[in-house]
């Protein structure tokens, strides 16, 4: 392993190169990875880095830029050298000009950086700095970290030509000692923060987020809780020296996660909502993202409560990772999240030490879901869309995280990372439209529809089983004749009324004698359960249990989505996520199955009260459509 000075000086001497480098960078066309998915992130624009890459951000310039902050080094994560830069695209991210660094990679840590564009232009950026260069932290129980870059002092520089140039001298923000600072093992002489939020402006203010850490530890911070920072003149006040901040919530104690909870409350996301109530979205380790609202401009806050798909309705599931809300033009929200609850939830949180994987762990697919305002009796509320898949990578270990969302004529786009890439990707006009409209949706999609036996006319015993998509197949064009992924998958959308959950009842059945093809069948546990054979291979899946009932209709979408290789179903209109048993709703199945077609008779139970099945996977929001439509 390198040593700490080796990856100061090998990162200064490629920030310098970097930094003089006049030409624009070039970055691989999204054609250029062939996966016929624009989902997939190899398909997004490369976003240039020095190796690390953390936090790429992105904000619009008066002169019609996009200046994109990151952090980055040439180490891994937490590594010497570690430091803030920027850099300009003038075509939406498809070239970048100079990399231009903020902090310099031969000073101290500088990590975590968060912009705020003012009225005048000007450009603010915030980030961690450890100006005392602290050489390793201790932890709780006794050991020490020499990871250093969440601590010490939050300060900023100013660009006022659009990102092209920093101040030369940075500022310090005082924020303000809480108890959990006065708690760690320095008393508060050394605190430890960092931040992932982004800035908004409030009225005539501005406000900002710091995750303020009590203490170091297992899982690295041990002890989390997010503050904020609100200034009344950054807006207006020319010199830096004379901008006021002062920190919030009142009092001493940050958003924490509720009662019961863990002592994980970090990465605290803010939007703002009509009435200018802000909403706050935060991860924990306990399986469901934490969430409050102000309704004082972030002086005091709601008690946090996990995140509700409505207000108390079904919990939003989520692990360790960052999980963003964005405000879009048209007045509803954006969230970013992973849809699982970690490997704590439920039975395994009585025991983390059991746990087969880290909290950190199965950040991929990331999942996109939308929000509207709504009115209740607390005030304004926010409630939010079932989920589409928005990105994923084949390797289901790779993680993406620490998005940016970026609106512009009429489009949108995200970043993320793999902390070793960043990528700028944008996001199907058909998929965010779909979040959108979700509510208002009562349609039923007629593309791709292999077979229709609407409702109300006698549905046969026994009818023609559409021939559907080979998932994959020996590509000829290939010198080793190897296998070629299609992408492709299939839906398969119905009404069903089971008198009963006696498992093994067949709902649907097309396997030949030799087992091919599908059975939709009941199972023992209670849920409903999808398998696909090919002959050489089977893959299954099945449904929530509870989600489908006995006595009356049932709407079921069973897609097979052939991306990410992801088995979804959605019952009455809702996506299954595990519940509060499982860590997953939804499922992978195998790469390598061939083809789900086999017997050409589809067998149909007694069950079914309509049936449609799609050659092409259906989007959460069309089965949510189909839902709404009615039977």
């Amino acid at each position: 392993m390198k040593s700490r000075t080796t990856f100061a000086l090998i990162g200064a001497l490629l920030g310098t190169a970097l930094a003089t480098m006049g030409a624009a960078q070039p970055v691989k066309d999204a054609s250029a990875a062939g996966v016929p998915d624009p989902r997939h992130i190899t398909n997004g624009q490369n976003i240039p880095s020095e190796g690390y890459a953390d936090q790429p951000y992105i904000i619009k310039t008066d002169d019609g830029a996009w200046l994109c902050v990151m952090t980055t080094g040439v180490g891994v994560e937490g590594a010497g050298g570690q430091h803030v830069v920027s850099m300009r695209s003038t075509d939406r991210g498809k070239t970048w000009g100079d990399i231009v660094p903020i902090e310099p990679a031969d000073g101290p840590e500088a990590s975590y950086a968060v912009m705020l564009k003012v009225p005048s232009g000007r450009i603010y950026v915030f980030y961690n700095h450890n100006t005392d260069r602290v050489p390793e932290v201790k932890r709780e129980d006794k050991g020490v970290y020499k990871r250093v870059d969440s601590l010490g002092h939050y300060v900023f520089k100013y660009s006022d030509d659009g990102g092209r140039s920093w101040s030369g001298k940075r500022y310090e923000v005082p924020i303000r000692e809480f108890e959990c600072d006065r708690n760690n093992v320095y008393g508060g002489k050394l605190r430890f923060f960092w931040n992932v939020g982004r800035p908004l402006i409030l009225g005539d203010s501005a406000i900002m987020v710091i995750h303020k850490v009590g203490a170091m530890g297992e899982g690295f911070f041990a002890q989390s809780e997010g503050a904020f920072f609100k200034s009344k003149n950054i807006l207006t006040e020319r010199d830096p020296e004379k901008i006021t901040f002062e920190t919030l919530p009142d009092g001493d104690i940050g958003l924490r996660t509720p009662a019961g909870g863990g002592r994980v409350a970090e990465e605290q996301s803010i939007v703002k909502l009509s009435d200018d109530s802000l909403y706050c979205v935060y991860r924990t380790v306990d399986g469901w993202p934490t969430c409050a609202y102000s309704r004082n401009g972030g002086h005091e806050w709601t008690a946090p409560a996990y995140k509700t798909y409505s207000p108390g309705g079904r919990r939003v599931k989520h692990p360790r990772a960052a999980n963003f809300a964005w405000n879009c033009a048209n007045g509803k929200f954006l969230y970013w999240f992973h849809n699982h609850g970690g490997p704590f939830i439920g039975k395994m949180a009585a025991d983390p030490r059991g746990a087969s994987s880290s909290p950190y762990d199965d950040r991929n697919p990331a999942w996109l879901m939308a929000g509207r305002e709504i009115d209740t009796p607390r005030g304004k509320m926010i409630e939010w869309s079932q989920p589409e898949i928005l990105l994923y990578d084949d390797d289901p270990y790779i993680r993406m995280s620490y998005p940016d969302l970026v609106e512009e004529g009429g489009k949108f786009f995200v970043t993320e990372t793999q902390k070793n890439v960043g990528r700028l990707h944008e996001i199907p006009n058909a998929l965010v439209e779909g979040l959108f409209n979700q509510w208002d949706n009562h349609t039923i999609s007629t593309n791709g529809l292999a077979l229709n036996l609407p409702a109300g006319k006698p549905i046969p015993a026994e009818t023609k089983m559409p021939k559907l998509p080979k998932l994959n197949f020996r590509d000829s064009k290939r010198a080793d004749y190897g296998c070629k992924d299609a992408r492709a998958g299939f839906s398969i959308d119905l009404w069903i009324q089971l008198d009963s959950l006696k498992p093994g009842q067949a709902i649907l059945d097309s396997r030949d004698e030799e087992g091919k093809g599908i059975i939709l069948s009941t199972t023992a546990a209670g849920p409903i359960k999808i398998a696909l054979n090919d002959g050489r291979s089977e893959s299954s899946w099945d449904s929530d249990r509870g989600a489908v009932r006995v006595g009356k209709p049932q709407h079921v979408v069973i897609t097979v989505d052939g991306g990410p290789k992801i088995i979804t179903f959605v019952v009455n209109g809702v996506l299954c996520d595990g519940g509060d048993e499982r860590q997953f709703g939804w499922g992978r199945f195998s790469p390598n199955l061939r083809t789900p077609n086999g017997s050409p008779t589809l067998k149909i139970g007694p069950a079914v009260r309509s049936l449609r099945i799609y050659n092409r996977a259906l989007r959460t929001s069309e089965a949510v459509g189909s839902f709404r439509a009615g039977m």
